[in-house]
């Protein structure tokens, strides 16, 4: 074979070798013989076959699900708690070089500051304050992570998975809660209509006229069904009468 055809071969092969296309929500650090040398820019890049190599970071918000983790709160209650961690990387150069994968040390620590700081507060704070308790967990996550490059976004806490036995207390807590708000509002409703009631006396009080209009009103009200007898027991002149004045 012709001594040139396959040097020409060797050679397209070789610079078609080292061709590389970064994304542009991705940076590429370039390592010549394992040493760091720049970061190479979205686009159309070539580098030296064997000599040199690549390895490719995403930039983009990237999600990590905390996984469930046993918690023994302060008030002596376990519970299980997941939650999700949102962070974005600032500095490629820092998150490769600087800590062995990012993405599981950024793991541990979520799973370690969700234990730490769930299990410093009661149940109840845990339940209300769900937010502020995401809050911590990035403080402690982020301190730990500013020298590797990363910026971490936000932390939620997901899901409380609560004992039975637990659950059946709440419930119950709750049921007795809204019995007692009935009964408020009732005792209320009943206040009102006392109320009421005691101010129309007192009109009617003030006014024969209005007692016989109620009496002929209830009788009205009788009659409607068609299925009673009345009967007065006593003539109506001795309803009261307006007093002369």
């Amino acid at each position: 074979m012709n001594p040139t055809l396959i040097f020409s071969i060797i050679l397209v092969i070789f610079i078609f070798s080292g061709i590389r296309i970064i994304f542009e929500y991705k940076r590429a650090l370039k390592f010549r013989f394992g040493k760091y040398v720049n970061t190479l820019k979205p686009g159309f890049r070539w580098i030296i076959p064997i000599i040199e190599t690549v390895q490719v970071v995403d930039i983009r918000v990237i999600t990590i699900n905390i996984v469930s983790q046993e918690v023994m709160t302060e008030d002596n209650v376990p519970c299980s708690i997941d939650g999700v961690v949102f962070f974005k990387i600032n500095d490629p150069e820092k998150a490769v070089l600087e800590v062995e994968e990012y993405q599981f040390a950024i793991t541990q620590l979520s799973q370690a500051a969700l234990r730490d700081v769930c299990g410093k507060v009661e149940l109840d704070t845990i339940l209300s304050k769900r937010e502020e308790m995401g809050k911590n967990i990035k403080g402690i996550v982020e301190l730990e992570t500013k020298e590797w490059g990363i910026k971490i976004l936000d932390v939620k806490i997901k899901d409380i998975q609560l004992p039975e036995n637990m659950k059946r207390m709440m419930a119950g807590q709750a049921e007795a809660e809204r019995s007692r708000r009935a009964r408020i509002i009732l005792a209320l409703a009943e206040e009102q209509a006392a109320g009421k009631l005691l101010d129309a006396g007192k009109l009617i009080d003030q006014s024969p006229s209005a007692i016989k209009l109620r009496l002929y009103q209830t009788l009205s009200n009788i009659a409607a069904e068609k299925n009673s007898t009345i009967l007065f027991p006593f003539p109506e002149e001795v309803l009261p009468k307006k007093p002369k004045d």
